[in-house]
């Protein structure tokens, strides 16, 4: 086993900077810089640096040694905390990269060894990841539930649960001279039906978890004039969109990222909805209407007529878009489930911005119970539940007892690629592409 080295802080002047070595030779690694061992496992020494090359003094640190298996790796591991200016930083790694038993360690290799040493299973290397990336509160919290492992828990505990029914039939098949009860995997459907109940709800979830991860798309939509990037600014609280008397002034779709709740939400201005004149204008209203469609969550702001009635802008509106009437300064309609604001003014932005983040928090909502974070969890938990609908149909069927079992196996396999119980080479890429060196 190699030994490998990184910066595992971020990159940039800093008061610390902490640079990590992992395995065989990180003692040695400690040994060549300061002259001396590793001291006591887990305790902060303070240790004079040099090249060993020259002797050149390179920094005074705090040396950490974390004893393998007892550390992130599981291997022996050394972290030294050092002064975070470029020049001692890049004196320390040139000197580790002089070493004849040390390479610098490829993006999210520290994760990676922790992942193959058993330290983490693939959904808890996934929370590290959402942990160091976390935005806001509510993504922290999901984040470190799932590092925690809340979420491979579950998918383990179903398939413990799974392997057990599936054992049952492997013994009907292995062992038919054995005393074995003829009906018995017709007496495993109860539970392969409530696997499959549990299951499903599981999918069921509005894709929240994914909605915390990635953000909320919200897009403001209406017409030209009708006060859209001056309502952006206000919720924006700075002067993110231009905003002028003269209509169409938007062309294109201009996002700013807020903080709603703990949610992260990109909030879209568009182009006003209008019959175009020229070709940028139509493109502009072109993007507007995509992302209009795509987008979670949509403000629809319409406009006063000159008898204080409104347009027909609410026409486009879809069930849980949020109707807003802006210029609320010059009239006020009395609608059911219209929002009167006044981006000019300030009037009602308190209860839109309540509005809004109530719906996000719907579309986005923390639960106490670990939720789905990626596409490739939904579509193995899905693989699963179509395996265990297929052997609850077989049983139903009465079909040979190998087929009810091999839809069982292949709906427990589909369970342990979540967490790398199983099929694990052609993941490992997918999960640590996005990492960074030092990860």
């Amino acid at each position: 086993m190699e030994t490998i080295y990184a910066l595992s802080s971020a990159a940039g002047r800093a008061g610390v900077a902490v640079i990590r070595v992992s395995g065989p030779a990180a003692g040695e690694a400690v040994r060549a810089l300061s002259g001396e061992g590793p001291g006591p496992a887990r305790e902060a020494v303070l240790r004079t640096l040099r090249d060993p090359a020259d002797s050149a003094a390179l920094d005074r640190a705090l040396v950490l040694w974390f004893e393998g298996p007892a550390s992130f790796t599981g291997e022996d591991v050394a972290e030294f905390h050092v002064h975070g200016g470029r020049a001692v930083v890049d004196g320390v790694l040139g000197a580790l990269g002089r070493l004849p038993a040390l390479r610098v360690a490829m993006a999210g290799e520290f994760t990676r060894r922790a992942f193959e040493n058993g330290k983490l299973d693939l959904t808890e290397v996934e929370g590290l990841g959402d942990l160091i990336e976390a935005e806001t509160a509510a993504q922290r919290v999901q984040a470190l539930r799932q590092m925690e492992g809340a979420l491979g828990e579950l998918y383990e505990g179903w398939r413990g649960r799974l392997l057990r029914v599936l054992a049952y039939a492997e013994a009907e098949i292995d062992f038919p001279d054995e005393e074995v009860p003829g009906d018995l995997t017709r007496k495993l459907a109860p539970e392969i039906g409530r696997l499959a109940t549990e299951i499903r709800a599981h999918l069921d979830d509005g894709h929240r978890g994914e909605r915390l991860r990635d953000g909320v798309e919200v897009a403001i939509v209406g017409p030209p004039n009708v006060g859209k990037s001056s309502l952006l600014n206000r919720l924006a609280r700075r002067e993110a969109a231009i905003v002028s008397d003269e209509a169409g002034t938007t062309r294109d779709v201009l996002d700013v990222r807020l903080d709603l709740g703990g949610v992260p939400v990109t909030l879209a201005d568009t182009a006003g909805l209008r019959e175009a004149a020229g070709a940028i204008e139509r493109e502009g209203v072109r993007r507007a209407l995509a992302r209009a469609e795509k987008a979670d969550l949509r403000i629809v702001v319409a406009a006063l007529r000159a008898d204080g009635g409104l347009d027909g802008t609410f026409d486009m509106a879809r069930e849980g878009d949020l109707r807003i009437v802006n210029k609320a300064d010059l009239g006020r309609p009395g609608l059911p489930g219209v929002i009167p604001v006044s981006a000019a003014t300030g009037e009602g932005l308190d209860r839109l911005e309540e509005a809004l983040t109530g719906r996000i928090g719907l579309l986005a909502g923390d639960s106490e119970r670990p939720v789905i974070t990626r596409a490739r969890h939904r579509e193995g938990l899905q693989a699963c539940l179509e395996g265990l609908q297929r052997a609850l149909g077989a049983l139903a069927a009465e079909r040979e007892t190998e087929l009810v079992a091999e839809d069982l196996r292949l709906a427990a396999r589909s369970l342990g690629r979540i967490t790398g119980r199983v099929d694990v080479e052609d993941l490992l890429d997918v999960v640590f592409r996005d990492f960074c060196i030092g990860k």
